[in-house]
């Protein structure tokens, strides 16, 4: 499964010059940039290292704002807005925070021409600023939990860039919650741990591993960091979310203490948790073929286009056509979009639309007007279906609903058939070389990992959770670096990743 380089297509390949990307079995990297770029999901900036989201990005990026607002809302956390500047010594006073993002900061040393006498730091993630302000408002047990989030961008010097997964400016959502004990903070690292875990399988059709990351792995500051990983079409794994169980660090540093019920202080305990604009990488990388991307229907910005098929002396009333069936699906809670693009050939339209994913097109000219038929084509399949008008817009939900379920079947079958279990190290160095994940027992051993990374560049990407979708066994074993005990009780995952 070896997604490295390849002799380059012919010249002459007709498929390859029609679509205008590279096939991903030539090279998945240069695969995912063309896509990024024909598809306009986002270009390069002037900014080093940072992009420009476009239209249908953006499009997409607020599908995915949208839903998970509305689900921490539902679960009683409420939205704050905190500065992007922080004061440098906020970020120097916990010092597993300060190791962990000191290489990557930028820093403001000048308002103007005036140098300033202590620098700001550009937000990295912000505890610290947050633990400064948790400090004056909860006093009491009565003020807890609180349960909040912002939505913004944060910045992280990246010395290799790459639309989406890497940038040194990228937008998220980042969760801090205060609890007055450690169960009811651990409950909530875990409870939307699961929900990024549905969001991922239901909306986006990613299965994901939910599990514990190893010691070395870890968040900096956390006493435990959770994460999502998913497969890309490569074989590399992609952490896709991450819900951190901060304990007590974050408020000993910053003084967030509270009376308890007993008229006693304690300090809060409290946690972290968030997903990325990498997520949308993590659609294309999951999703797409050497066409394109492949939107699930439940995320796309749109879900059917209609495609006017007409010649110069009707093809205004086609379009009127058109906008009258788009009216009907609508009427059907579908997203619809009418190509009413003039002179740009049909089959410059479907290759098009096939490149940026669109669930479903529809087809729609004099003649098939003429027999009360449209033409139907998943991107899903190579066929085209002719469907009465009537059938094709009463049907289109379940269609719609069978392509979500096929992408998801799809991409864990592809999971699935990708991950092997291994108990010998000669083993497992055969299977990363050839792109899998690993299931392998390991003892724990931070430094046994570290070698483990220099020989192969893999990591154990989680320990699966005892309720994980997948991987979830109970064994034991040796580990299959050193021979020593496993830790555990359970295989890790191990794979390279983004």
């Amino acid at each position: 499964m070896t997604q490295g380089k390849q002799p380059a297509p012919d010249k002459n390949d007709k498929k390859a010059q029609q679509y205008g990307v590279t096939p991903q079995s030539v090279d998945f990297n240069d695969w995912y940039n063309e896509v990024v770029k024909k598809a306009d999901l986002a270009d390069n900036s002037p900014v080093a290292g940072a992009m420009v989201m476009k239209p249908y990005g953006s499009a997409l990026w607020e599908r995915i704002v949208r839903w998970l607002d509305d689900a921490f809302k539902a679960r009683d956390h409420e939205s704050l807005i905190f500065p992007t500047l922080i004061p440098m010594d906020f970020i120097m006073k916990e010092a597993d925070h300060v190791e962990g993002f000191a290489p990557e900061l930028f820093t403001v040393n000048k308002i103007g021409t005036e140098v300033l006498a202590e620098p700001y730091v550009l937000r990295p993630t912000s505890e610290t600023i947050i633990g400064h302000m948790w400090s004056g408002w909860l006093n009491s047990y009565r003020d807890l939990p609180f349960l909040h989030y912002q939505w913004g961008s944060v910045f992280r010097a990246e010395l290799r860039t790459k639309a989406f997964l890497r940038t040194s400016e990228f937008y998220w959502h980042e969760g801090h919650t205060a609890h007055a004990s450690a169960e009811e903070a651990q409950a909530e690292v875990r409870m939307i741990l699961d929900l990024y875990h549905q969001f991922c399988r239901d909306i986006l059709a990613l299965p994901v591993v939910r599990g514990e990351k190893t010691a070395s792995e870890r968040f900096a500051g956390a006493s435990a960091t959770y994460s999502i990983e998913g497969m890309m079409r490569d074989g590399k794994a992609l952490q896709a979310g991450t819900s951190h169980y901060l304990g007590q660090k974050f408020s000993k540093a910053f003084g967030v203490k509270f009376q308890t019920r007993d008229q006693k202080e304690e300090f809060a305990y409290t946690t972290s948790w968030a997903i990325s604009s990498r997520i949308i990488g993590a659609l294309i990388m999951t999703h797409g073929d050497d066409k394109g991307l492949m939107m699930p229907p439940n995320i796309a910005p749109t879900q059917v286009v209609i495609i006017p098929v007409g010649r110069k002396d009707n093809f205004e009333e086609m379009v009127a056509e058109g906008e009258k069936l788009a009216l009907e699906l609508r009427a059907q809670g579908v997203r619809v979009k009418v190509d009413k693009r003039d002179g740009v050939t049909n089959g410059f339209k479907y290759n098009d639309w096939e490149l940026k994913g669109i669930p479903v097109r529809i087809e729609l000219g004099p003649r098939d007007l003429e027999q009360g038929v449209v033409v139907v084509k998943n991107r899903t399949s190579e066929e085209k279906e002719t469907l009465g008008r009537a059938e094709a817009v009463s049907g289109i939900t379940a269609r719609l609903d069978a392509i979500q379920g096929f992408l998801l079947q799809r991409a864990t079958d592809f999971m699935l058939g990708n991950t092997v279990t291994v108990d010998s190290y000669d083993g497992f160095k055969a299977a990363i070389e050839d792109g899998k994940w690993v299931r392998a027992f390991h003892c724990g051993d931070a430094e046994s990992e570290r070698q483990i990374k220099e020989d192969t560049k893999a990591t154990v990407r989680n320990i699966p959770l005892d309720d994980a979708e997948f991987f979830a066994e109970r064994e034991e074993g040796v580990c299959v670096h050193t021979g020593k005990p496993a830790a555990y009780g359970k295989r890790v995952i191990f794979g390279r990743q983004y």
